[in-house]
């Protein structure tokens, strides 16, 4: 879904790529306030739906199986690519911004696509799938079968998890980053993320990390709503709007 902001000049735009959470989920056609935001901002917006999300049938859905950090990201960069190729993107404008899975893509995006990417807006992101995996709640252990075989499987596919999980990767990321997260999310390991962000810091990164006490998995409260999205359009603003 390709979502144009209502200037004159429909070309050479500045993009937010958003890959969708799950990944085994979809986008779809309707009102998104997220997209709306970024469109009236200037933005256009580009979502989408790679092999792994769900509506297009199992042969599809399953192409993503022990994808996550392979396919599934080439298909994010190819629609990146397309963009640039059909001229609607300016190459040098581009941001990728996601949640959870969408999280863990726009830190992937800007690992392994040096030059793709200007900047990176993450919520919630997934930095290590070890961890994520290992300390799945209770409430989801009856999936642990599926995540593995969906996923992968901390022990027998070690060597891709490491290969693919930003936090053994952050000699990598060069680009400035937005990082959101709620200290009460039951599914991140906090203590880790401070220390992605302290090693990202130590290599001159430039990193804002917002880290709100009273939050789980979504921002709920409205002033923190509203400071976050504050944060975001002056981020991208700055690192984006402003580069030509």
């Amino acid at each position: 879904y390709l979502t144009l902001p209502q200037t004159k000049n429909q070309t050479n735009l500045p993009v937010v790529m958003m890959p969708h959470n799950g990944p085994w989920s979809r986008n779809s056609w309707g009102y998104n306030a997220e997209v709306q935001f970024l469109a009236n901002r200037g933005y256009a917006v580009f979502q989408v739906n790679y092999r792994g999300s769900t509506g297009y049938g199992k042969t599809f859905l399953n192409a993503g199986f022990k994808q996550v950090g392979g396919k599934i990201q080439q298909d994010i960069t190819d629609g990146v690519q397309w963009l640039i190729q059909n001229k609607i993107a300016n190459p040098k404008q581009i941001a990728i911004y996601g949640g959870g899975f969408g999280g863990f893509s726009a830190l992937h995006g800007i690992s392994f696509n040096p030059g793709l990417y200007q900047c990176a807006v993450v919520q919630y992101g997934l930095i290590n799938f070890f961890t994520y995996i290992k300390d799945v709640p209770p409430f989801l252990k009856p999936y642990l079968r599926m995540t593995y075989e969906m996923v992968g499987n901390p022990e027998k596919d070690a060597d891709m998890f490491r290969a693919i999980s930003p936090v053994f990767h952050t000699d990598k990321i060069k680009v400035p980053l937005l990082i959101f997260q709620g200290a009460k999310d039951p599914r991140a390991n906090i203590s880790e993320l401070n220390q992605f962000v302290r090693d990202l810091r130590n290599r001159d990164i430039n990193v804002k990390y917002v880290l709100k006490d009273n939050e789980r998995t979504y921002f709920k409260d409205e002033q923190n709503r509203l400071e976050m999205y504050a944060d975001i359009e002056s981020f991208l603003q700055s690192n984006l709007k402003n580069k030509k």
